[in-house]
């Protein structure tokens, strides 16, 4: 059961010179913290999260409505939250809740905020003069964005994740080989397609949008599973519909939100409850040691079309593995990717894993390459 939490004891203070962890017993995990989220992290003990995950205000200075071609309304972000007097107004606010994030921050804890153009610039001075170490940009191209209607600007493809640590020598954590993984065995980049919110992913009530800027479940996932383990405690001060708590509980983190609006943290508290856990075996991630368009396995995986835990098999069903967190397979005692798995349990030179898998789908039995099939017309549509 998940929960608002409105009231929690004030924070404890570590001595000066040491950075005590605080913990768990003293954090509200699971809940969602009402009110401003400065004040809400201002609540909080010192050191006491692993990772913040911030999706602020982006400061869209919207001037009047925004329709389409044929005259329809665009259901674009014209909400009191997004709205600042100033520039000025803005960069108080984010200075204000960025120093809570940095104090309640582990040493070697990391943050991510993502933002357009309109803000995300002014976040990063500010986070680097608060003594923030960059350590990506991450471009997340959106495979189906809304298109420039007004025809007089290029079309915003893109929104820009930074992710930093406490400082330029601060540890942080990176799952480096996991992301391999997910990958297929290539080296995660810095840019990463995947399809912005829709279908029964995105929330509605009365036909219209819970929420105008609701993050995919497929960001989350890829940069919790990038940057955190199980059990690590994540932050997010603009919980909204509680897309990182759902991923949060997915991936067996432990979470803590902020969020003003009543009707958002309704509408989270409800779709947290349905949230499947994975389980144990699922959760375990590979450790450190062309076609086109080219789809990497993990991405079905992110994008929920195939849920960790899953049995594959082989067509005369002589084989079987299990799918994990990471996009790798499980069989026995081999672990790793769908062609190299294939390839050991063949003896063979090689192995294509699209074809030589098979999973049950709708009750049906369908070779993998089906999945990337409906993937790539999700990200077409």
């Amino acid at each position: 059961m998940v929960q608002v939490l409105t009231k929690v004891r004030a924070p404890a203070r570590a001595e000066p010179g040491k950075a005590r962890i605080a913990p768990k017993t003293e954090l509200p995990l699971g809940q969602i913290l009402a009110g401003d989220c400065v004040e809400a992290m201002r609540s909080l003990p010192d050191n006491c999260v692993d990772l913040i995950f911030a999706d602020p205000p982006y400061n869209l200075q919207l001037g009047g409505d925004l329709n389409r071609p044929d005259g329809s309304h665009v259901d674009a972000v014209t909400d009191d939250w997004d709205r600042f007097d100033s520039f000025a107004t803005y960069d108080r606010f984010t200075r204000d809740w960025l120093t809570e994030a940095r104090r309640i921050l582990k040493p070697d804890g990391a943050l991510w905020v993502i933002g357009s153009y309109h803000n995300i610039f002014r976040v990063g001075a500010i986070l680097q003069d608060l003594g923030f170490w960059i350590l990506n940009d991450i471009v997340w191209r959106k495979s189906n964005p809304m298109p420039n209607f007004r025809g007089t600007r290029f079309t915003n493809a893109h929104e820009t994740l930074i992710w930093a640590s406490q400082g330029e020598k601060a540890k942080y954590h990176f799952n480096y080989r996991a992301m391999k993984t997910l990958n297929d065995e290539l080296q995660m980049r810095s840019d990463w397609v995947i399809p912005i919110c829709g279908g029964q992913e995105r929330l509605k009530k009365g036909g219209h949008k819970v929420h105008p800027t609701q993050k995919p479940e497929a960001l989350l996932y890829r940069v919790m599973l990038a940057t955190t383990e199980k059990g690590d405690v994540v932050l997010d001060p603009f919980f909204g519909t509680g897309t990182t708590g759902a991923v949060a509980k997915r991936l067996g983190r432990d979470w803590i939100g902020c969020e003003r609006e009543t009707g958002y943290r309704d509408a989270a508290l409800e779709r947290i409850e349905m949230a499947l856990p994975l389980d144990e075996s699922a959760l375990t991630t590979m450790q450190s040691r062309k076609d086109a368009p080219r789809v990497a396995f993990g991405a079905l995986v992110e994008a929920g079309l195939i849920a960790p835990g899953t049995q594959l098999f082989d067509k005369q069903r002589r084989w079987t593995a299990t799918v994990r967190a990471d996009g790798s397979l499980e069989s026995g005692k081999e672990i790793g990717s769908i062609h190299g798995v294939g390839k050991v349990l063949q003896g063979a030179p090689s192995c294509n894993g699209w074809t030589f898998w098979q999973i049950t789908h709708e009750g049906a039995d369908k070779p993998l390459d089906a999945l990337r099939q409906l993937y790539l017309l999700s990200v077409e549509d």
